[in-house]
């Protein structure tokens, strides 16, 4: 009978010793699992892989935007690639929806003016731009050369400008007179009345913002 009693109370002594040794390796198991979820690796990959969407974000900013931009030619000498080897009349030229401004440059004379110049902005106006004018009244100034040159100069600033420096700006033109600018993002105004429908368009001279309305000299 006392080795019976001896027998089992072995059993339960060495049961109580494994048992912490079980609850132990149970709880480093779920400490590993716990640490394999958060591991400092999956974060940082999760970071890169937010800055690297940040980046490409940013990048767009450098590049033309606006939805006149859909109707630029996709290759060839009018494509913003071909423009872009180009000084600015010549390369306005290749636009096809450019056609009536590249006609009133040559009647002013403004066309090696334009290609000769460094670093300026255009601010080009569409053909639907000067559709908006009465016929009879931009036949007149078609036909008007001082005024036309006046006109058209208006639309030329001296340096080249950032989409950020259009937030809210104020440029001197080459008609001397004074023009201004606002918006963010991809939506810029010029003089609260011309919209920028296709901006950032870079040629071998200037940057162009393509809108959709005449500007008139202050």
């Amino acid at each position: 009978m006392m080795t019976t009693r001896l027998q089992r109370l072995a059993v339960v002594v060495a049961g109580a010793a494994l048992l912490p040794l079980s609850l132990t390796a149970c709880s480093g198991g779920d400490g590993d699992d716990s640490g394999a979820a958060g591991s400092p690796t999956a974060a940082q990959e999760s970071s890169g892989s937010s800055e690297a969407t940040g980046g490409d974000q940013a990048a767009t900013t450098d590049k033309p935007f606006g939805p006149g931009c859909a109707s630029v030619p996709k290759d060839g000498a009018g494509s913003f690639d071909g423009m872009a080897k180009d000084p600015v009349a010549t390369a306005a030229s290749n636009n096809p929806a450019l056609s009536t401004l590249v006609t009133a440059v040559k009647k002013a004379g403004l066309v090696d003016t334009l290609n000769s110049a460094e670093n300026i902005t255009v601010f080009a106006p569409t053909n639907d731009a000067f559709a908006k004018i009465p016929k009879a009244d931009l036949d007149k100034v078609l036909n008007d050369k001082e005024t036309l040159t006046s006109i058209l100069t208006y639309h030329v600033v001296g340096q080249k400008l950032t989409p950020e420096q259009l937030e809210n700006g104020t440029f001197e033109t080459l008609q001397k007179g004074m023009l201004t600018t606002s918006g963010s993002g991809e939506s810029y105004k010029v003089n609260d009345t011309s919209n920028v429908v296709c901006g950032n368009v870079p040629t071998a001279n200037a940057t162009v913002y393509i809108v959709d309305t005449v500007l008139m000299p202050k």
